[in-house]
């Protein structure tokens, strides 16, 4: 191993000297916990409802609705409204596309632009070597430290993560897609709500294992790369 090898070792390395989160901590850090999961359905969901009861009007005042309730009340108890203002955001502007058009499925159409960027974005890192899923770790596990720049094995490893987050991204949103086309929406509605958070849930825990995997095996392995002598 040269001296300058040996320096690249020791960076990738270093960032082991304090312990990760748990998988369990990190996955509750991204969802928002179960709380986070539930406040993000809930508009949806209201919206699929009051769509199939009343109509478009009634569904897109209650949908947004309950989203600015939610987020007002993690404001005045103080929680982190990242999630609440995702929501927000995305249900505001889903509601005025679809009051405009005066079409149910239009309110869906920004998620599915959205998820098509996404997925598309996503396998366009690694075609040109800079894997979006290593950035996204790098700020919300590693502190912004690029180390993993350094290992061959870590950027192997957030390539075939990044492919597998962008085909299933495109998958889901493909399916969502086809409901639209075929104005489907209340399975437009109910495919918006199952495909959301559980592949994303699992997409994110495989991530978190893998690299956790990985690290524990570099680990492993500096006693061996450490200088004799």
């Amino acid at each position: 191993m040269t001296p300058g090898q040996h320096g690249e070792t020791e960076a990738v390395v270093g960032q082991d000297d304090q312990p990760m989160p748990s998988l369990t901590e990190q996955m509750a850090e991204q969802l928002g916990g179960w709380r986070g999961l539930a406040e993000s359905s809930v508009p949806i969901a209201v919206f699929v409802i009051c769509n199939v009861l009343w109509d478009l009007s009634v569904a897109l005042v209650a949908a947004v609705g309950v989203a600015v309730g939610i987020a007002v009340i993690r404001l005045v108890q103080r929680r982190p409204i990242r999630h609440a203002v995702n929501g927000l955001f995305g249900i505001g502007i889903g509601a005025l596309l679809a009051w405009r058009t005066g079409e149910e499925r239009d309110f869906y159409l920004p998620g599915i632009l959205y998820g098509i960027g996404y997925g598309l974005a996503l396998l366009g890192s690694v075609a040109i070597r800079q894997p979006l899923v290593g950035w996204i770790w790098s700020i919300i596990a590693a502190g912004g430290r690029s180390d993993w720049r350094a290992d061959p094995v870590l950027i192997r490893t957030f390539n075939r993560l990044t492919v597998l987050w962008g085909v299933v991204w495109l998958i889901k949103v493909g399916i969502q897609a086809g409901f639209y086309l075929a104005e489907m929406e209340t399975a437009l509605g109910v495919s918006r709500l199952l495909l959301s958070y559980p592949p994303y849930a699992a997409l994110l825990a495989i991530t978190i294992w893998v690299v956790r995997k990985v690290d524990r095996e570099r680990r492993e392995m500096q006693p061996l790369l450490a200088p004799s002598g």
